[in-house]
């Protein structure tokens, strides 16, 4: 069903609104390279910060511009159970041909309301539905045997992209949910997650290389393990500068750089520190990426 790499990808932004310009370049780029997906209006695209009008615009854009040559998970997550399956219903209408939905942040509801949440979205729509879990960001972990519990009883939820940074809650997860489609949510760990079980991964680099990110899956996926560990050691340095500062931030002003999209942000996000994007200005001239 998924597999392979999806890109989580920016919303550039021109005036304060959606540059559907960029936009396309950027869609362009990943059809391009041969990326599996697109993951539009998640984390990576700032998608707390759009408005209702938008998240509709951007889906519409996208689903028209890949006319299903790829595949669109629509990220459609919010700490509201309401609001997540309205924008859920929009993303099938539009049609997505998946959902990214991440636990509920700030509430932090227990492992119940967690259960709870996914089983509402689950009995709202015919689509496949990818768990999100990253307690980083959300403060709260989805436990392995509530995941379990979520994929056993739930028939439309498929997947997870799982941002932990835990290998031993992968293992778990993968012990409970033999089945379960496992995306890595952090480029670091795509290698070692494929190793687990895992099909690809959501990845923020491939914004800029989508190439790159999907000749490591294609390698694992083939059995040249070699190939890619060596893809995977030689992009580690460049995969750590994107999380310099908090994401999109680093990975956002890459694209700028490169001519992608405007260095523009909405607040409460902003532009990175002078020294280091200085330093991320360096590591693209040494990965060639920059003149």
């Amino acid at each position: 069903m998924f597999f392979g790499v999806y890109t989580a990808l920016i919303t550039p932004f021109k005036n304060n609104k959606i540059d559907f310009h960029a936009l396309d370049l950027l869609l362009e780029k990943q059809l391009i390279n041969g990326v599996q997906g697109i993951v539009p209006c998640g984390t990576t695209g700032e998608s707390v910060t759009l408005e209702y009008e938008e998240y509709i615009s951007i889906l519409k854009f996208c689903v028209k511009k890949v006319n299903k040559k790829i595949k669109i998970i629509a990220g459609a997550g919010s700490n509201c159970t309401y609001k997540t399956v309205h924008l859920s219903k929009i993303a099938e209408d539009l049609g997505c041909d998946g959902v990214l939905v991440v636990s509920p942040y700030y509430n932090k509801p227990t492992q119940k309301g967690l259960y709870l949440h996914f089983k509402a979205i689950n009995e709202a729509i015919n689509i496949p539905i990818i768990i999100y879990n990253i307690p980083s960001r959300s403060s709260i972990n989805i436990e392995p045997k509530t995941i379990a519990k979520i994929f056993n009883d739930c028939k439309n939820v498929v997947g997870i992209k799982e941002s932990s940074g835990s290998l031993n809650q992968v293992n778990d997860i993968k012990l409970l949910s033999h089945n379960i489609v496992l995306f890595s949510g952090d480029d670091a760990l795509t290698l070692p997650l494929l190793a687990l079980g895992g099909v690809g991964v959501i990845s923020v680099l491939s914004n800029i290389i989508p190439d790159k990110i999907v000749k490591l899956v294609k390698f694992f996926r083939m059995g040249n393990i070699n190939e890619a560990m060596r893809i995977h050691y030689n992009l580690l340095p460049l995969i750590k500068v994107m999380f310099l500062e908090t994401n999109p931030l680093p990975i956002k002003t890459a694209a700028s750089i490169l001519g992608i999209c405007e260095m523009e942000f909405r607040l409460p996000m902003c532009k990175m520190e002078h020294n280091n994007r200085l330093y991320l200005e360096k590591k693209l001239r040494e990965y060639k990426l920059l003149k």
